[in-house]
């Protein structure tokens, strides 16, 4: 199987479970749920939405600003206008194939900004596992500021999935990808050995030398607490999304900051797993919003109407600044040339 079937398959199968996920929560609404749904989209205040995409859009403004950090210490220093433009192609693209978009924008902005892309590669590397570790913090405080509500639900869920066959077979795929990781280290290992002047061993060692000193850059990087505040406000503004969202339903305008907590821990992981979340994300938001005794229906027109939010700010601003980008850039290289 070539790389291009492969990854139409791969597309194929992720906005297959997506659009089921949207089918089956409408489909299992009784008449009444769907009335519920209806009703408290259709009387929504989305006034309130300008500054939840106020928000939404200065986050992401900030990512491009704390990227721009992280590559400094490599001796580059790209324009705020490509790395702006380049995380908007990649939200963009995670919305039809997860992870691409990092791949994506590690390639747009080595073409237009000549930087090496396996260095740049070692930045969102870093970048991820540093969010990682954020969002792990994020759950644990969440928990922690209510630890009786959410804590009790985890205790449940993780019970019934001990004690269900998925646990097994999540463990199977685990014990799997250990294996698998392990020989493929082991491979590469005895490949440089017995090739190691070979153009494609030359290669491989070039790219994770690259690729670890982009990792490492964060020991050169002199701009540290610029860096730690553009991560606060980007999960600040992420929470603040939700909890001004809440108000603009009134069934869910009581929730507050707590709630909010929960809702984004959640959803996060739902946009994690599905392209962009469809469908994955407003089921999310509503099993976690029947915690604080919000009904599934609402909680769904709750979900629905941020993911679209959310949705919309990625596929306008994505097109939109990809475009620019390739127009803005070419007319860079036209006038050097």
């Amino acid at each position: 199987m070539n790389k291009r079937l492969r990854t139409i398959l791969n597309y194929t199968l992720f906005l297959g479970i997506g659009v089921f996920l949207v089918w089956w929560q409408f489909h299992k609404m009784t008449n009444a749920e769907l009335e519920k749904f209806k009703f408290a989209l259709s009387n929504a205040n989305y006034w309130l939405i300008i500054p939840v995409i106020i928000m939404a859009i200065s986050a992401h403004i900030s990512r491009a600003m704390r990227w721009k950090i992280l590559i400094h210490p490599l001796g580059y220093n790209p324009s705020l206008f490509n790395t702006f433009s380049c995380v908007m192609s990649g939200y963009l693209a995670n919305s039809f194939l997860p992870r691409f978009g990092e791949i994506l924008r590690c390639t747009l902005l080595a073409r237009y900004e000549k930087i090496p892309a396996e260095k740049l590669l070692g930045t969102i590397v870093f970048e991820r596992i540093f969010d990682l570790l954020c969002y792990l913090i994020f759950i644990g405080l969440t928990i922690l500021i209510q630890f009786k509500l959410v804590g009790s639900f985890i205790e449940e869920s993780l019970e019934n999935f001990i004690h269900s066959s998925s646990a097994e077979i999540a463990l199977i795929k685990i014990i799997i990808a250990i294996v698998v990781l392990i020989l493929v280290i082991i491979f590469i290992r005895r490949f440089f050995k017995k090739n190691s002047t070979s153009p494609i061993a030359v290669r491989l060692r070039n790219f994770f030398t690259g690729l670890s000193e982009g990792i490492t850059t964060v020991k050169k990087m002199k701009q540290r607490r610029w860096f730690l505040a553009h991560t606060f406000f980007i999960w600040t503004m992420y929470l603040l999304q939700i909890y001004v969202g809440f108000n603009a339903i009134k069934e869910v305008s009581h929730l507050g900051l707590d709630a909010a907590c929960s809702v984004l821990t959640l959803a996060t992981i739902a946009m994690i797993v599905m392209p962009g979340g469809l469908g994955a994300f407003p089921k999310a938001v509503a099993w976690v919003l029947l915690l604080y005794s919000i009904e599934e229906p609402i909680g769904e027109a709750f979900g629905f109407l941020m993911w679209g939010v959310t949705t919309f700010i990625v596929l306008l601003f994505g097109i939109i600044f990809s475009v620019l980008m390739y127009y803005v850039n070419k007319k860079k290289q036209d006038a050097i040339s």
